[in-house]
């Protein structure tokens, strides 16, 4: 029985060299003392906002760096139990060494997975807008669900989630939201996440009990930083203050602290009133307009490199990614990869790595 599993690990070795060769660890580590260096330079803290970058930089680098040789120190020690596992012919340790291959496979695939995250901006924060599609009240609370299964998957993860915007239905639910994922690789993950989703189910506010289907959308983008060039010209831009809608209080209610923004030559508007501060929202708001304005950048110059290359693609938020099939039975299904899970409350509580994983696994093939 521990022959079997000296055989299973063993096979992760050239995986586990290939993981190397693709996280590039000898160049991070070049990287690290180079950075390292410039931190110790007497100038360094002059430009604090410089400084902050580096040092964030700095630890990411770190950070993949120990991961992957934390995955691989667990890799030797294991084999090094398993061998004197079989050198003392005792099968006691059969349980414990079963135990440690399974906690290091899962370690491994996650591990694995972040080498799939290498798009420019995948380390990012998350902007996740969902917005409530024909169906009334129905998709409101649709969306009201979807917001729900999000914030769970985050806060599992450790990400902060922030809301930006909410626009309550007028009965129940939420006609759309907008939040801002906060966290390493938190755009990369929920990039996946981008479409349209189905639900069907026996809907609450039919009296007669029918079955609805109901749809909801969901864009993300990239939370840019502010050292990238977005040219904003102030004339184009149609600023209004409004209160703040929703729950927050009399304060909230009573000031018109909320922003919306409207870039006039593209139609794009954005709206915040999260924060108390006027000036706070329109700050955010600015933020989340020039992450709008970049990702539509980047869409069109992928459609000019998509007509050169003489393909025609179906925009990406106009596809039905994944059915939430409440009733007649239990299933949530993701086109795209064809991963299937029963358990449907499972996956409105936050479970959703396996169509997340699968996804990425695809895009890499």
């Amino acid at each position: 029985m521990l022959e079997e599993i000296r055989s299973e690990i063993e096979a992760f070795e050239p995986h586990i060299q290939e993981m190397r060769d693709a996280l590039e660890i000898d160049r991070l580590k070049s990287e690290i003392a180079q950075l390292e260096e410039k931190t110790l330079t007497p100038n360094f803290w002059d430009d604090a906002q410089a400084a902050q970058k580096i040092l964030q930089t700095l630890n990411q680098l770190k950070e993949t760096v120990e991961k992957f040789e934390a995955i691989k120190k667990k890799w030797e020690d294991l084999m090094t139990l398993i061998e004197l596992g079989i050198e003392d012919h005792d099968e006691g340790l059969y349980g414990e060494i079963s135990a440690e291959a399974e906690e290091f496979k899962k370690e491994f695939e996650e591990m694995r997975l972040k080498t799939l995250l290498r798009g420019r901006y995948d380390k990012n924060n998350a902007i996740l807008s969902l917005h409530a599609g024909a169906g009334g009240t129905e998709a409101q609370d649709w969306v009201q669900m979807l917001l729900r299964m999000y914030t769970r998957w985050a806060e599992d993860k450790g990400y902060k989630v922030k809301v930006l915007d909410m626009l309550p239905g007028e009965e129940a639910g939420i006609k759309s939201a907008t939040i801002l994922v906060e966290g390493p690789y938190a755009y990369g993950y929920l990039k996946s996440e981008q479409g349209v989703h189905r639900l069907v189910r026996i809907s609450p506010f039919d009296a007669a009990g029918r079955r609805h289907t109901s749809f909801a959308s969901v864009d993300v983008i990239p939370e840019i930083e502010d050292d990238i060039e977005v040219e904003i010209k102030p004339e184009d831009l149609k600023i209004e203050t409004f209160r703040s809608g929703g729950a927050g209080g009399q304060y909230v209610n009573k000031t018109e602290s909320a922003v919306r923004i409207t870039h006039i030559p593209t139609g794009i508007v954005v709206t915040c009133q999260n924060e108390r501060s006027q000036q706070s929202n329109r700050n955010t708001a600015m933020k989340l307009l020039r992450a709008k304005l970049f990702n539509l950048y980047l869409e069109e110059q992928q459609k000019k490199i998509n007509e050169l290359r003489g393909e025609q693609k179906e925009i990406a938020w106009g596809n039905q990614i994944r059915s939430y099939v409440f009733h007649p039975y239990s299933l949530v299904k993701d086109h795209r990869t064809n991963v299937e899970v029963g358990n449907v409350q499972a996956v409105m509580d936050g479970e959703i790595d396996m169509f997340i994983n699968a996804y990425l696994k695809s895009m890499a093939k």
